[in-house]
């Protein structure tokens, strides 16, 4: 009985054209990363037959730069004393890291649309794999558009100190982009259409502008002030600058003097409060 089965098993694969061969057997972690990594793949070639998307992100921070460092630079006071450009660059690096969730939301709202996560739900994929694998690509991204805009403003005359401060500053500035990598998720996730991710920069534009990104808070009002020392995007702002040997242009309150461990706290937060959220969205999308 078994030798005619094989005999007919055989017959139907000649017959066809094709040998099957048996899916190797691993385990439920090996195929959770090897599905991540299809995920990444897919991110990263849509980047690369479109890398003006990428251009498009730092389009907005560079200008940034440019306006700030040179039609403000001279008429800007940094508190404290010194150079407002080398004050400047690491808000800038900050926003630029910031304004990323609003791209991951938009992917996942446009992927939605097209009918994309439903694809993927549909395939015997590990369901944190999608939300995982684009993080990943985001991350990734994230190091190609800071250093980006780490040249430009090198190239504008920024001189930060190298070495272990230079390179935690950047560990920094990419937790935090991984802490808002799971925010855009979950408000992609959210989101019912492509025409309600515009109103995510209403959230972005305070969110920059209240904070130590690009004046100090003793600058500002004090019920202003006071707001801005508690933004995440202050701390991180506050540490790197220290970290990279910039003017800080911070007072003395606390969230002044503690800028290096609320810069690690804050995205620590942020992840274990929304990758949950991101995934429990993820799986909980009707069919």
């Amino acid at each position: 009985m078994s030798g005619g089965a094989s005999t007919a098993s055989a017959s139907a694969s000649e017959g066809t054209g094709r040998t099957y061969r048996r899916r190797p057997q691993h385990g439920r972690l090996f195929w959770t990363i090897a599905d991540c990594w299809n995920v990444v793949r897919r991110g990263l070639t849509h980047y690369r037959r479109q890398p003006v998307s990428i251009l498009w992100q730092l389009g907005f921070p560079i200008l940034s730069v440019l306006l700030y460092g040179y039609v403000f630079g001279k008429a800007m006071r940094v508190p404290g004393g010194g150079d407002y450009k080398a004050f400047l660059m690491p808000g800038m690096f900050v926003m630029t890291v910031a304004m990323g969730f609003v791209s991951t939301a938009t992917i996942f709202v446009n992927d939605a649309k097209k009918g994309v996560i439903d694809r993927f739900r549909s395939m015997p994929m590990a369901p944190s794999a999608v939300v995982a694998g684009r993080g990943a690509t985001d991350l990734i991204v994230a190091c190609a558009e800071l250093g980006i805009m780490m040249a430009t403003a090198y190239g504008m005359g920024w001189r930060p100190e190298f070495g272990i401060g230079f390179a935690k500053a950047v560990a920094l500035l990419l937790a935090l982009r991984f802490a808002l990598i799971w925010v855009g998720v979950w408000l992609g996730l959210l989101l019912p259409g492509p025409e309600q991710v515009g109103g995510l920069f209403a959230i972005v534009f305070p969110l920059t502008m209240i904070s130590s990104i690009y004046v100090s808070p003793t600058q500002m009002p004090h019920w202003l002030g006071q707001a801005a020392l508690w933004n995440p995007l202050s701390s991180t702002a506050g540490a790197t600058r220290a970290l990279f040997g910039a003017p800080t242009g911070q007072g003395t309150s606390w969230p002044e003097r503690h800028a290096l461990l609320l810069a690690g706290a804050w995205p620590a937060a942020l992840t274990l409060l929304f990758l949950p959220l991101a995934v429990r969205r993820f799986r909980r999308l009707s069919r």
